[in-house]
């Protein structure tokens, strides 16, 4: 059967009564398929929009203007400008080869299970258990956090000497922040894919496929750029959380308080950095969406992209 011919047993799970086997609605390529595509978008997201994620991090972790920013960066560097990029290329690529391909393998297991579940029920569903599923990498957050932090320059050499030096604290310490990272993940996952295709198809049809692109690229811009609003108080108390190495592991609340007493309980203190984390994600959400569905067109031409 091919990917085509199963596409409406996803999009309207009450067209049939009978739950088809679940290996029968993946043939071996839509198997690998979102995995391959959400790790090659990643790749080139991360490429461009590492420098502008770390002056982002820096006003969070300082609440620092983004000129202070760039002034620290540019003291400290060329030879630390891509300081801390290896967990994140190693991360973003696998955590977004999971987003897209758990999202397309729960939705199916979902059908199987429950064939008369309404759609938007089912992406919505499949999307948070995608993001739950993201969270395993929440060590490579965890030591991305710690490379860089430029007081901590001189305590971690690289990415394989952070891990090791975490080694003794236990398993616990690799996953410090887990709890944001899942408060995060579920929900924008849920978002992103309920409104993805609802955006794009909202746009006026597109007669040339650089007119595609440019919607893909417009439609996971506008996305990204939302919830990446929306949860950035999430990923502040995230970074704080993940900055300390060894003693007790806070909770999210009482981390949430540590940082809004810092901050003055001040909101806009809270949301320090987001011109630059909303400009970052315009640009990375947009170059992800697109990339994604180019690569699914060249590597995966016989599927029906939608």
């Amino acid at each position: 059967m091919s990917p085509r011919a199963t596409r409406p047993l996803v999009d309207d799970p009450a067209a049939s009564s009978a739950a088809t086997p679940y290996r029968q609605l993946h043939s071996k390529d839509h198997h690998s398929r979102e995995f391959v595509c959400g790790w090659g978008a990643a790749s080139v997201n991360i490429m461009l929009t590492f420098p502008i994620n770390k002056v982002m991090f820096r006003q969070q972790l300082y609440a620092i203007t983004a000129q202070h920013a760039l002034g620290q960066l540019r003291k400290e560097g060329l030879i630390h400008l891509y300081r801390g990029m290896l967990p994140p290329l190693l991360m973003k690529t696998t955590s977004m080869s999971i987003m897209f391909g758990m999202y397309d393998e729960f939705q199916h297991a979902l059908h199987v299970c429950t064939p008369n579940l309404p759609t938007k029920v089912n992406k919505g569903t499949a999307a948070v258990l995608s993001g739950f599923a993201e969270a395993i990498l929440t060590p490579f957050e965890r030591v991305q956090v710690l490379l860089q932090d430029k007081y901590k320059h001189k305590l971690y050499r690289n990415t394989a000497h952070a891990f090791s030096e975490l080694r003794p604290h236990g398993v616990s310490e690799y996953y410090r922040g887990v709890s944001a990272c899942l408060v995060r993940n579920g929900p924008s996952n849920a978002i992103f894919f309920l409104l993805r295709e609802e955006l794009k198809h909202s746009m006026p049809k597109a007669s040339t496929r650089a007119g595609d692109i440019f919607a893909d690229f417009v439609s996971g811009a506008i996305l990204g750029a939302m919830i990446s609003t929306m949860f950035f108080p999430v990923n502040v108390v995230k970074n704080q959380m993940q900055c300390v190495v060894g003693g007790p592991h806070l909770s999210m609340n009482q981390a949430f308080w540590v940082v809004f007493n810092d901050r003055g309980r001040s909101w806009r203190a809270m949301f320090r950095g987001v011109p630059v984390n909303y400009t970052r994600s315009l640009l990375s959400w947009g170059v992800i969406n697109a990339s994604y569905e180019i690569l699914k067109r060249q590597l995966y031409p016989e599927d029906d992209i939608l």
